[in-house]
């Protein structure tokens, strides 16, 4: 019998959920606006938590109408960061009413059913290797720039995970030293520079509406800091998704390829490539559908390992 993922991606913008079936294909979806920080009083975590539990509901309630002789398994989820390992509580920088919360727990309380939790950009990066651009690479990075700026990382066909489980944050490189302060505590990091929150600082509007000069920045940073990975890591692929990236288009990736040549001089380095995420605005679901059915051992990355090339074509 088919199994089926409950797959949610919150982010600073936009909470996602959806139903995900066991081929990687999205079969409900819905989405809504993530609830914004109120200036006038302290925003409660339960403002956040409860619209992302009602939207689960929803999808959920679709899921059992349709499909009433089936059950969700896991309900996956891809979170900004920084976290503790596997959800156990979570702080992304773009919400800020949510400093230490508990989501995972919370989450397999209201639910009553496993709940699998990691960060979204290492979410993407699962997903691409399952059912995207990386389904013949190794090693390889993913990165989102959206309202923030996050990286996956692929080496010899495995996800890193690092000491806390929160390896791969590549918006917080250092692109201009004595740049914008970042919600970190530090200064001049990639997500200061390039997320869509900060894009929008810069201009005084909305980050879609930022001309060429704009663009060709974000792109020139965002290739800078995927050359300081490339020279460290020796990775050739950076598949690159997010609002802001897939948004400005040819631009963005044009500027971002002309400095990741400028940067990345080394033997093993020279000749990366930055690619579109093949699985455009998709990837966040489906990478969160990724994290819960690993979580089952039902999408094994060893046994992906193994049908890859082994090259980085």
């Amino acid at each position: 019998m088919s199994s089926f993922c409950l797959a949610l991606d919150i982010g600073g913008t936009k909470i996602a959920a959806g139903v995900i079936s066991e081929a990687g294909e999205i079969l409900f979806s819905s989405s809504i606006a993530t609830p914004q920080p109120n200036p006038w009083k302290p925003d409660s975590p339960e403002i956040i938590f409860e619209e992302v539990a009602s939207l689960l509901e929803k999808i959920s309630g679709e899921f059992a109408a349709q499909y009433p002789h089936h059950v969700l398994e896991v309900c996956g989820v891809g979170c900004g960061g920084p976290m503790a390992r596997f959800g156990e509580s979570v702080s992304p920088l773009n919400i800020p009413s949510w400093r230490q919360f508990p989501l995972r727990q919370r989450l397999e309380a209201r639910f009553s059913q496993k709940v699998a939790i990691d960060n979204d950009a290492k979410a993407l990066a699962l997903g691409e290797f399952w059912q995207g651009g990386a389904k013949n690479l190794r090693n390889f990075i993913a990165v989102v720039v959206s309202t923030g700026v996050g990286g996956g990382i692929f080496i010899d066909g495995r996800l890193l995970d690092g000491e806390s489980g929160n390896c791969g944050h590549l918006g917080h490189i250092i692109v201009e030293p004595q740049g914008r302060s970042c919600a970190c505590g530090s200064r001049g990091c990639l997500e200061a520079e390039i997320s869509g929150t900060a894009v929008q600082a810069i201009i005084g509007r909305p980050a879609s509406q930022a001309d060429d000069a704009m663009k060709l920045r974000v792109g020139q940073l965002a290739g800078r800091a995927i050359a300081s990975v490339a020279n460290l890591l020796d990775l050739k692929v950076a598949l690159v998704a997010g609002s802001v990236a897939l948004g400005y288009g040819d631009a963005f990736f044009r500027a971002a390829q002309q400095e990741l040549d400028n940067c990345a001089r080394l033997d093993f380095s020279a000749g990366a490539q930055i690619r579109p995420g093949k699985l455009g605005a998709n990837g966040p679901l489906i990478g969160a559908g990724a994290v819960g059915f690993r979580s089952l051992g039902k999408l094994d990355t060893n046994t992906l390992e193994s049908s890859a090339t082994g090259t980085n074509k």
